[in-house]
């Protein structure tokens, strides 16, 4: 078995829930997500969904809005196996945001041995967002130009919740002016009823790799600008910010009317790239945390009037062991090669208080063939180690107490 050194970590004071003793974790956030929570004078809520194709970035933009890694992140597809919830809680507003799978098709669910809740879980996120951020990862030149037909069928069976369109991974696109380019085929060049249009000055040569002419925009002042999008409210700032001008209304989209989108079926969508219905545009770098909490400011802001649903000590509706196990599942994903990780189940055999007051996790890892096995344990058992190590570092860090996890190997009888 391969075990990671208990981890130390200078403040054990605040975990996922407040709790005095690691064996009261679990019960504590149990308790915290059964009581009712404790509500402000004034509550305000908003439930965002995030959704977009597998390895979009959704998980790891969820961890940097909420400032804690509690959702697992890979670079392999379909890492986030169900729906979970993340809450922030600021003041008397509570943003609960509702991290789901990555939209897929039957076909593509198979061949990664993904369950039937992987095809229905975002669906059933949209049903109770009042939000959707639609997260599109621009560094991928093969799809970043056009929404997936999942993503596209997603909005469409749900026109009347507002949506904003995220364009992430920025950082890893050499050619910024692209991004006008990019906004432009996803927007279908609309944006919250208005056409967009490159400003004059930003029309460069298409060969050049010069700085973006998009100005980020902290650039720009940030108290004479409204929190939240490049197409802000405050128009000079918000065309100066983006590079884009939403010169003239479209119909009757931009003026709050609540006419909204139509719906839209399947035979609408066959020739569909972009959706023109976005509220706003967001270009951030969630990996880097670039521009992360200019999203979360707007995302304040957005909340209407209402009770909350968690306890404002509340980070996620995970439990704590369902948190492990991601995490454990999110190192396997990163060191086994192609299908193969896809096929291992997880066994939890103990959780408890060891001798020094650290968490002991002891978690036997089931894999179909011995081949599977002998690559999970590697060469001289350092795979398994490095995923041990690993993966008790960001259960420290999740839980902000000492960790002590083994991992076993065993092949399913």
């Amino acid at each position: 078995p391969a075990a990671a050194p208990p981890q130390r970590h200078p403040d054990p004071r605040q975990g996922l829930a407040p709790s005095k003793l690691l064996l009261s974790l679990a019960e504590e956030q149990k308790r915290l997500l059964e009581n009712r929570p404790d509500q402000p004078q004034n509550p305000k809520v908003l439930r965002i969904a995030i959704i977009g194709a597998p390895n979009a970035g959704k998980s790891t933009l969820s961890n940097q809005l909420l400032g804690r890694k509690v959702f697992p992140v890979s670079k392999k597809v379909h890492t986030t196996r169900c729906k979970a919830r993340g809450v922030i809680t600021h003041q008397d507003t509570q943003l609960i945001i509702l991290d789901t799978p990555g939209l897929t098709n039957p076909l593509k669910a198979k061949r990664h041995n993904l369950d039937e809740a992987m095809l229905t879980d975002p669906w059933d996120s949209m049903k109770h967002a009042d939000l959707v951020l639609v997260l599109v990862d621009v560094s991928d030149h093969w799809t970043r130009n056009s929404l997936s037909k999942e993503v596209l069928k997603c909005l469409s069976q749900f026109p009347h919740i507002p949506s904003v369109l995220v364009l992430n991974k920025v950082d890893l696109l050499k050619k910024k002016f692209l991004l006008l380019e990019i906004a432009t085929d996803l927007t279908e060049g609309i944006v919250n009823g208005k056409k967009l249009e490159v400003k004059s000055a930003l029309k460069q040569d298409s060969s050049s790799s010069a700085k973006s002419p998009l100005r980020i925009t902290r650039d720009s002042p940030p108290e004479s600008k409204v929190p939240g999008s490049p197409f802000g409210q405050e128009r000079n700032q918000a065309q100066e910010g983006s590079g884009l001008d939403r010169s003239s209304d479209v119909g009757d989209a931009g003026t709050g009317e609540a006419q909204g989108p139509k719906h839209h079926g399947p035979e609408d969508l066959k020739d569909t790239k972009g959706w023109p219905h976005f509220q706003e545009i967001f270009m951030l770098a969630a990996l880097r945390g670039e521009e992360v909490d200019t999203l979360k400011r707007y995302l304040l802001m957005q909340a209407k009037p209402g009770p909350w649903e968690f306890h404002s000590d509340v980070l996620t509706s995970q439990s704590p062991q369902e948190i492990c196990d991601n995490i454990i599942r999110e190192k396997i994903l990163e060191y086994l090669p192609l299908e193969v990780p896809y096929g291992v189940t997880q066994v939890t055999e103990i959780w408890e208080e060891g001798e020094c007051g650290e968490l002991l996790i002891m978690q036997n890892l089931l894999v179909p063939r011995e081949s599977h096995k002998r690559m999970l344990i590697g060469r001289g058992g350092k795979v398994i180690s490095r995923i041990a190590q690993e993966a008790g570092q960001d259960l420290m860090n999740a839980f902000l107490c000492d960790v002590r996890l083994k991992l076993k190997v065993e092949v399913k009888s």
